[in-house]
């Protein structure tokens, strides 16, 4: 066996056999492997399925849009406290950047408050502002709810969230801003004392960038979703995303004199351009990270391959699964089970979890309920268990109204034979299983 056929078979067995191959039967590198494995091309697959470019370009214009009203908000709230000079130079430190165009901003910003100051602005232009905000902050949180299929918050709660954000985010900055102050003037009065550490410390405040945008994008992936994410996968993509975000400002502010073009074609507008770019890319980058914590963690939960593929019998063997958990752990007194449970207690790959779970939801055999975790609901069974037989779920699943029917072809008339066929086979089928109820079909692991 020559040198290319080994790498070959070793490149089958990683990328196909080791995924299809049970989790408890891998040991330490091998089980470590399979994960790594998985997660890449769980994140491939969905970085083209969830057309991210696009999202990114959506975001984009979005943020065009209300990049001066974010900026008169956290302005006028800093304003009301006499710092806003100190959010002016925080901004401009956090996107090195895009000095010119935030630069543009402010300047627009000081005009938008002085005519709102004077009563010029009102009604019409209050509204635009305010829906140009939550716009932003609402498609933000809709791409990633969408990239982990989350649920939406409901208004009650994004006019909370939004607002307790815009709050506590001028504070914060003031905060930074105030202690990175403090160290400085701390390491001047000591330098004589602490001379040999003094050069260190001055490097780590280099770092402190870098420290910023883990730490904003960790939260980021970790709140926003309308989900539970695990801290470590948050944390690791958090790392990943922030340091590739600083290293991409690095190049960009570095790379500009290669771009001296376009001021000969744009002129004064030269920044536009470039800022859309940056923008694009920014956004890629921070939804790159939400992409690579759903990886992760979806990686937890079993093999996602062939998940659009599964054959009708597997997908009611597994609706039936799901079903027995839910009813049987209600009948015991357990508490309800997520999502998550569900996938990882019985080895189901979270999509088809997940697909499954909807369309209970819409067949009206189970209910959502919320736990201690407002953000990750749990099931129940929907009614009362003693009138929920097999026969009754699969017909209520076959019949929920979610499929289209009204086709051309004349299933009253002309094919009525064929129609009552087919219809009088899945009654009888039905009726064979309405004496079994789903309390009664026994499950592993459910006192678990």
């Amino acid at each position: 066996m020559n040198f290319k056929t080994k790498i070959s078979r070793a490149k089958t067995f990683i990328v196909e056999n080791i995924l299809h191959t049970p989790e408890r039967e891998l040991t330490g590198l091998w089980r470590n492997l399979r994960k790594l494995v998985s997660v890449i091309r769980i994140t491939a697959k969905h970085f083209l399925d969830d057309e991210l470019q696009l999202r990114a370009s959506a975001l984009t214009y979005n943020t065009m849009l209300a990049i001066v009203p974010i900026l008169a908000i956290l302005i006028a709230i800093a304003g009301g406290f006499g710092f806003e000079k100190i959010i002016e130079s925080q901004i401009l430190e956090s996107f090195p950047a895009q000095r010119d165009a935030l630069s543009t901003a402010f300047q627009f910003v000081d005009n938008y408050l002085k005519f709102s100051q004077s009563g010029i602005v009102i009604g019409i232009g209050v509204v635009f502002l305010l829906w140009t905000v939550i716009s932003l902050l609402s498609n933000i949180e809709m791409t990633m709810n969408k990239i982990w299929q989350a649920k939406e918050r409901s208004l009650y709660h994004k006019i909370n969230d939004y607002t307790s954000l815009f709050i506590i985010l001028p504070i914060l900055m003031i905060l930074s801003s105030g202690t990175s102050v403090l160290i400085t003037t701390f390491l001047k009065d000591a330098e004589e004392m602490f001379g040999f550490i003094t050069p260190l410390i001055y490097k780590l405040l280099e770092l402190s960038p870098y420290f910023f945008t883990i730490v904003f994008f960790t939260v980021a992936y970790l709140l926003i979703p309308n989900t539970k994410v695990k801290f470590k996968y948050a944390f690791i993509a958090g790392i990943l995303c922030g340091i590739a975000f600083q290293l991409f400002q690095y190049l960009y502010l570095n790379g500009q004199i290669w771009v001296s073009k376009y001021n000969a074609i744009y002129g004064s507008f030269a920044f536009l351009p470039l800022l859309l770019l940056w923008m694009q890319l920014s956004w890629l980058i921070f939804l790159f990270g939400v992409l690579l914590s759903f990886s992760m963690q979806t990686a937890d939960y079993g093999n996602e391959d062939n998940v659009k593929s599964i054959s009708s019998q597997y997908y009611k063997f597994i609706l039936l699964i799901i079903s027995c958990v839910i009813v049987q752990r209600f009948e015991k007194g357990l508490p309800p089970l997520t999502l998550q449970n569900i996938s990882s207690s019985y080895n189901i790959p979270i999509r088809i979890a997940k697909t499954v779970i909807n369309k209970l939801i819409d067949s009206g055999i189970i209910i959502e309920t919320l736990n201690e975790d407002e953000r990750v609901p749990s099931y129940q069974p929907a009614f009362d268990i003693s009138k929920m037989s097999v026969g009754m779920l699969l017909s209520r699943v076959d019949a929920d109204g979610t499929g289209e029917k009204n086709f051309r072809i004349n299933r009253n008339e002309k094919y009525k034979l064929q129609w009552d066929t087919i219809t009088n086979a899945y009654n009888t089928m039905y009726n064979a299983m309405d004496n079994i109820l789903i309390k009664d079909v026994e499950i592993e692991q459910i006192n678990k």
